[in-house]
């Protein structure tokens, strides 16, 4: 088969990489790829926005199936262009549609979703500059600290977690006047949920499903959770709480629910689900979905599958996993992302790298891998081109073991202003319940 991976982040080159595994792939695309990907398949310049040129390179290549990485061009209806398309109607796609997308794309329809269907999420109530009074008034009854998200896409970084009331107050109107852009039109405020955070991934075929490797990510830039939040520092799996009594209520609750969901309301979904879950004491609750994979969780769930990724993304493709069994390593993985100085803020581009080659062929034995997630090549040099750089993955028995591993072949990475969190599953490590 011929196979197009559309994105040019760690995600991309994680999946492009465990697809590549497959006997089935027969020519591997990647639009646009990075100087990570470009060693594993052939990088197609072009914008995962632009449809136009997406078609072009589908037709191009005779490309049988398209998988999409990042969320935008699901939330902009890439998947819908291709069904209406004579060309393109044809060709298997791994995405959902406009209408399923707003899982992601709408804090608002998610949360509508999870109410319809039973699924369990904090309380909420969503609010506009029109309903400002009533949002103050909202605040005002739940206890601190108080969570604010922007209904629309915000790269990321459209939740804000305050401590105090007034904060509140104020980064309401900061939203709702144009913090996060067109996203912040309207906001959902809700419960704060105390617990511990992890992902769940699912590849659902809109009638059934597969459950991936579930993982956790530490999204502050700081130590110990502390700082700015960023697109995430590193990631862990498996989840030591994610035990199998755990995982079967989240099955049970949320991933049934969910999928059953779409068949009552008619949502074509043949795709990734993300579930962003926070255990309050052994109970599982939606933070959030996510219409696709997450970065850099899949940069660890990738290695630990152990079957073909490839067979299980036709056939979710073609609507029907039932002959799909996925297997699943028992070697853990461990990632931790090498970021630019000054990130998540402003930071320098264009910093020559030196040493990342030496870590790893990417092949698919190796104890140690590297994606890359921000990475360019200038003047025959890799250079570096994005906040997060790259994302390093070891596999093996134990965290404590993985940690060593991975921050001694880290230490081999050389570049201007390289940060990275040293403390990356040291939290599961010391994890008494």
């Amino acid at each position: 088969m011929n196979v197009l991976v559309l994105g040019s982040g760690g995600r991309e080159h994680a999946i492009a990489w465990k697809i590549k595994q497959s006997s089935n792939c027969s020519n591997l695309f990647c639009m646009p790829g990075n100087p990570g990907t470009a060693q594993i398949a052939t990088n197609i310049a072009g914008s995962v926005k632009d449809f136009d040129a997406i078609k072009e390179c589908v037709l191009g290549n005779k490309i049988d199936i398209v998988v999409v990485g990042p969320e935008d061009p699901l939330v902009f209806g890439l998947k819908d262009m291709f069904a209406a398309d004579a060309d393109l109607k044809d060709v298997l796609f791994v995405g959902p549609g406009k209408k399923g997308a707003q899982l992601e794309g709408s804090k608002d329809f998610a949360k509508e979703f999870m109410t319809r269907h039973n699924i369990p999420t904090a309380a909420y109530r969503s609010f506009t500059k029109d309903t400002l009074a009533e949002a103050d008034a909202f605040l005002e009854q739940l206890e601190a600290p108080y969570v604010l998200k922007a209904d629309g896409l915000a790269a990321g970084k459209g939740v804000l977690i305050l401590e105090s009331l007034q904060e509140a107050k104020d980064e309401l109107r900061n939203m709702m006047g144009g913090k996060f852009g067109a996203a912040g039109n309207t906001v959902v405020i809700e419960q704060f949920l105390k617990g511990i955070e992890v992902s769940v991934f699912v590849l659902t075929s809109g009638k059934d499903y597969l459950i991936l490797p579930e993982a956790k990510d530490y999204k502050r830039i700081g130590e110990g959770d502390k700082g700015l939040n960023t697109g995430g520092m590193g990631a862990v799996s498996p989840v030591v709480f994610a035990d199998a009594e755990f995982m079967a209520k989240v099955e049970e609750r949320i991933i049934k629910p969910t999928v059953e969901g779409f068949k009552k309301d008619d949502i074509d979904y043949k795709g990734f689900i993300f579930i962003g879950l926070m255990n309050c004491g052994g109970d599982p609750y939606v933070i959030e979905y996510n219409v696709r994979m997450g970065d850099p969780e899949t940069e660890a769930v990738m290695t630990r599958i152990d079957s073909d990724l490839l067979s299980h993304l036709v056939a979710a493709a073609k609507g029907d996993l039932s002959g799909e069994q996925i297997k699943i390593s028992e070697d853990g993985a461990l990632t931790v992302v090498c970021v630019s100085g000054g990130y998540p803020e402003d930071y320098k581009k264009g910093m020559v790298m030196t040493g990342s080659e030496s870590l790893s062929h990417n092949g698919a034995d190796s104890k140690v891998k590297v994606f890359h997630s921000g990475t360019a090549m200038k003047d025959g040099n890799l250079v570096t081109s994005g906040g997060r750089v790259l994302a390093v993955t070891v596999n093996g028995k134990g965290i404590e073991a993985q940690r060593e591993l991975i921050y001694s072949e880290i230490e081999k990475i050389q570049y201007e202003g390289k940060y990275c969190r040293r403390d990356i599953g040291l939290d599961l490590l010391n994890y008494k319940g």
